[in-house]
């Protein structure tokens, strides 16, 4: 689809009109109409203030410079030239960046993708890299290609741990924190620390997650990672029970706003406004926060529906559909509270552990409220059968 023809949808789904987009955007009302109708081509900066705007998600960024075809072909990103050059140990500039381009995509389809899938694609451009690394190369692509190897091998540790394959998980997270270690890059050694801190976090070990956090923390201040590790921090202490977290998000969102917008915030190693509202759901609603909690809940299922109600991030939908039912649940809807959550449990992608934790605190609500229930025990047999 032409950009001005997304744009469009995505301005009219949110319901506003030019006149808002243009304060905004401080772009005219006029250029935004001819831009919309294909009268005039969009610049780069315009396609990055909309795409914030209207909470796109990368969609209007990667329309704009003719990548949304690209962006949206659910096949393979896998390019036989490229694969080609590198295998004749083509290591030149053009190459890595075509190279980190890949990457990039592959991050970028981690929401959505067949896990399955993905992993394969991660793990076959990861054993690319590996033969060039066995190749004499320069001391700057060896930098650059050991940072490649480190983002693919957290690529395929998370969708490992999304499948429940917790020791290769494990594994390939060690791999990447030893990559970006060598390759001197600190946010890549810092996203090893916060899936350190997401696995134990699922896993009931708060304390382990809070260690992995704030070693994270310390090894990519003031990064986008910084701004998750904060996050994943203020997941286990309220499900420790601490109080007074509102500092420590406070601390997360200040980094954020220092940040510059992402290029593709649908890239799963960045973090922008509409991912910090769906940790700051969870926080708020284990702080008892009910009215904040759905307040951010239903603002992350509405950021990540497209307008033709495409779900963009069907992991996000499913566990804030739950934080939903936990409220619901609490505020003595029962029906909405087991419609929401049994609607959560079945995305068509799902990261296995984190569903399973938030379905076991919902299911915890309702056999503590609703202990006799039929309701109560549909729930919670579906629960059970992940």
């Amino acid at each position: 689809m032409a950009f001005g023809s997304l744009l469009r949808e995505y301005r009219e789904h949110r319901g506003w009109s030019l006149g808002e987009l243009s304060r905004v955007t401080h772009f005219s009302r006029g250029y935004l109409s001819n831009v919309e109708n294909g009268r005039k081509p969009a610049t780069e900066t315009l396609a990055r203030l909309c795409d914030e705007a209207l909470r796109a998600n990368g969609a209007l960024i990667a329309a704009s410079g003719d990548e949304l075809v690209a962006k949206l072909d659910r096949t393979p990103w896998q390019t036989a030239e490229l694969v080609q050059r590198l295998q004749a140990s083509d290591a030149t500039p053009a190459t890595l960046e075509r190279l980190h381009a890949t990457l990039v995509e592959l991050c970028c389809q981690y929401s959505w993708r067949d896990a399955m899938e993905l992993r394969e694609e991660a793990q076959g451009w990861l054993r690319h890299v590996g033969e060039l690394l066995r190749r004499p190369v320069g001391l700057c692509a060896h930098a650059e290609l050991l940072a490649a190897g480190g983002w693919l091998a957290l690529l395929a540790g998370c969708v490992e741990y999304d499948l429940g394959l917790r020791a290769a998980a494990e594994s390939t997270r060690t791999a990447a924190l030893q990559l970006g270690a060598e390759a001197g890059h600190a946010e890549i050694s810092g996203w090893a620390h916060e899936m350190s801190a997401w696995f134990a976090l699922t896993q009931g070990r708060l304390l382990d997650a809070i260690d992995s956090a704030e070693a994270g923390q310390a090894v990519a201040q003031q990064s986008s990672v910084h701004v998750q590790l904060i996050a994943q921090e203020a997941k286990a202490r309220a499900r420790l029970g601490q109080s007074g977290l509102e500092p420590l998000l406070e601390s997360g969102r200040e980094i954020l706003d220092r940040l510059p917008y992402p290029d593709r915030p649908d890239n799963h190693f960045k973090v922008d406004p509409a991912k910090w509202q769906y940790y700051a759901m969870d926080v708020h609603r284990l702080a008892g926060d009910d009215q904040l909690a759905r307040q951010y809940a239903t603002a992350v299922i509405q950021d990540n529906l497209a307008p033709d109600g495409t779900e963009l991030s069907p992991m996000r939908i499913g566990e804030s559909r739950i934080a939903l039912a936990i409220v619901a649940a609490r505020q003595g809807g029962l029906e909405e509270a087991t419609t929401l959550g049994l609607t959560g449990l079945h995305g068509t992608r799902q990261s296995r552990p984190s569903l399973v934790m938030v379905a076991g605190e919902l299911t915890h609500e309702l056999t503590t409220r609703y202990p006799d229930e039929p309701l109560t025990h549909h729930f919670t047999e579906a629960a059970r059968a992940l």
